[in-house]
């Protein structure tokens, strides 16, 4: 019995507050609609692994395995190419531009990462494309559990004339697995 008194002061007062809005809303009209169009995006297209560039070897595969820059493996790292201001990278680090396509580069070999990777941004470069993400992967299942590729990566980006900026993915883009990469317009 108890319980039911409880309720009724809960349900008059739901309903007074009912009255209270309705009374208080009867005067409005809807918003007339904009003469707004809201373009919905659409997602960059996948690279299937090891199928689209499988056949294609590039002209010229100049990118190097030794080490021209030091980049650390940690979670925060990124490049900025001389002449570019900070902004930018600032601006690449906050998804200023929209990654128009990306590679995932699960389950290759070094080799076989290098030579996606030249083909990919060559691709990119083609279609006049300005983001990109490249997606190496934690290392989670190489020997010691560290990230094979991502050093690697780093390095032959900045061998690269045409890559501008790159720094790791924002969390939902890929995080410390992947790599958002700027290249020239």
């Amino acid at each position: 019995m108890r319980e039911d008194k409880e309720s009724e002061p809960d349900s008059l007062e739901d309903e007074n507050e009912i009255a209270l809005f309705r009374d208080a809303m009867s005067g409005v009209a809807p918003l007339p609609t904009a003469n707004k169009i809201v373009e919905k995006l659409p997602q960059p297209s996948a690279i299937p692994q090891k199928t689209k560039y499988q056949g294609h070897v590039p002209a010229e595969d100049s990118l190097s395995d030794h080490v021209s820059l030091e980049i650390e493996a940690g979670d925060e790292w990124s490049y900025l190419g001389p002449g570019m201001s900070r902004r930018t990278l600032r601006r690449l680090r906050r998804g200023y531009w929209g990654i128009q396509a990306y590679l995932d580069l699960h389950g290759f070999t070094r080799d076989e990462a290098r030579r996606e990777l030249v083909a990919f941004l060559d691709m990119c470069n083609q279609k006049s494309f300005r983001c990109v993400r490249v997606i190496h992967g934690k290392g989670l299942s190489s020997k010691n559990h560290e990230p094979v590729l991502k050093t690697r990566i780093g390095n032959w980006l900045v061998q690269r004339s045409d890559v501008l900026a790159f720094c790791q993915a924002r969390p939902e883009d890929g995080g410390g697995g992947a790599v958002v990469i700027l290249l020239k317009a």
